[in-house]
């Protein structure tokens, strides 16, 4: 049985940043499966982007981050940081800002990530605005379409008040956070929304484990 062709990479630099993510990975993922990973994360991505300059690159930290949570999943249970995964529909301004004050509060204790069910084209510029104002970096901040590895990874898997849909897998432990949705707010309620948060963090962070 003749096996299947490789998928074709859609642009000269994909194929580098799989080769990148390929040394990077050696004697943990295959080489195919890289390939595979990054293709299916630039599509996932194309699929709700409004501007493409930065694609690539984002496809490239994307399947980072999947590759880093599949290598976790496959490690013993219970081992490494504990895992908090913020989802929301648009992953553009609860689940980034709940999830950037966490790490930020967090201090590198707690691997923090965010995704949506259907991503949105930006960050809100405003929720960005409020960070910045206190000292949280959004730079490297991206929306994420939600993927599987994602869920399997988290300990801790916290949606935003209105019961997102998310896969409920045994083990992790599902938090339902009531927050006003920032979107198209003005700055003076985004930094209510901001302090609203911030006693949740402080709850999850008393309870999470030492490390």
């Amino acid at each position: 049985m003749t096996a299947s062709p490789p998928p074709v990479l859609p642009d000269e630099r994909l194929a580098t940043g799989t080769a990148r993510l390929a040394v990077r990975c050696r004697g943990h993922f295959s080489p195919e499966t890289i390939q595979r990973l990054i293709i299916d994360s630039y599509e996932r991505l194309a699929e709700h982007a409004r501007v493409r300059t930065h694609l690539v690159v984002l496809a490239e930290h994307l399947a980072t981050e999947r590759l880093d949570a599949l290598a976790h999943i496959e490690g013993a249970p219970g081992s490494g940081l504990p895992r908090v995964l913020f989802v929301c529909s648009h992953d553009a301004g609860r689940s980034q800002m709940a999830a950037a004050l966490l790490a930020h509060r967090a201090g590198g204790h707690v691997v923090v990530s965010s995704a949506g069910t259907q991503p949105a084209g930006e960050v809100e510029p405003v929720v960005a605005q409020v960070l910045t104002e206190a000292g949280v970096d959004l730079a490297e901040a991206f929306l994420k379409p939600l993927t599987d590895e994602a869920v399997q990874a988290a300990d801790i898997v916290i949606t935003r008040g209105r019961g997102d849909a998310c896969p409920v897998l045994p083990g992790r432990r599902y938090l339902d956070w009531p927050v006003t949705d920032p979107e198209g707010a003005p700055v003076a309620v985004v930094h209510g929304i901001r302090d609203e948060i911030d006693p949740h963090i402080t709850e999850l962070l008393a309870c999470l484990p030492s490390t």
